[in-house]
């Protein structure tokens, strides 16, 4: 089996693997609930290589996650890649200067941080998440990653619900998802 179709197969086997749950965190939203991924030590390694594999033949300097499901493929794939691994975090977590991007979501506000000297100038970012859904945000993480002085060299995501249209708030950026609903 060649390289890309066994890509694909993991991405089907992963993608079967997701389920939905209505009504969370509130009525109306049909949740992506990656556990079933996670929790399969298979899928979890398939999934980290795919994603890492799209990029290793990159200068990634820093691999940001987004708080909190971000965190949990973000740091796997920064040690796939030889790269750091930088936390975007809810407001009041970090200790240190931070940057702050408030944002809309699908169904209310947030605010996200980054430390201010997270990124030394220049360096190259993958951002990471593992749903873009209305895009704000991954909007609100280029955005401070941008802030901080680097440059966003991918933004990746394990699921796209593009019928949201995410996308089209991330400023032209080079975007990559394994699954689109």
């Amino acid at each position: 089996m060649n390289e890309r179709s066994h890509d694909e197969a993991m991405i089907e086997r992963i993608s079967k693997a997701v389920r939905d749950v209505p009504g969370f965190p509130k009525p109306g939203i049909v949740f992506k609930d990656i556990t079933p991924v996670l929790a399969d030590p298979a899928l979890l390694k398939g999934l980290i290589d795919t994603l890492a594999g799209r990029y290793a033949s990159q200068r990634i300097d820093y691999v940001a996650g987004i708080e909190s499901r971000g965190f949990i493929l973000a740091a796997p794939v920064a040690a796939a890649l030889a790269a750091g691994f930088v936390p975007i975090r809810k407001k009041g977590k970090l200790p240190r200067e931070v940057y702050r991007e408030e944002f809309q979501l699908e169904y209310g506000t947030d605010v996200i941080e980054l430390h201010q000297d997270a990124f030394p100038a220049k360096s190259r970012v993958l951002l990471l998440d593992d749903v873009l859904a209305t895009g704000g945000t991954a909007a609100a993480a280029i955005r401070l990653i941008e802030r901080a002085g680097a440059q966003v060299a991918g933004v990746a995501f394990m699921i796209e619900l593009g019928f949201l249209d995410g996308r089209s708030k991330l400023g032209g950026k080079d975007i990559h998802a394994l699954i689109r609903y």
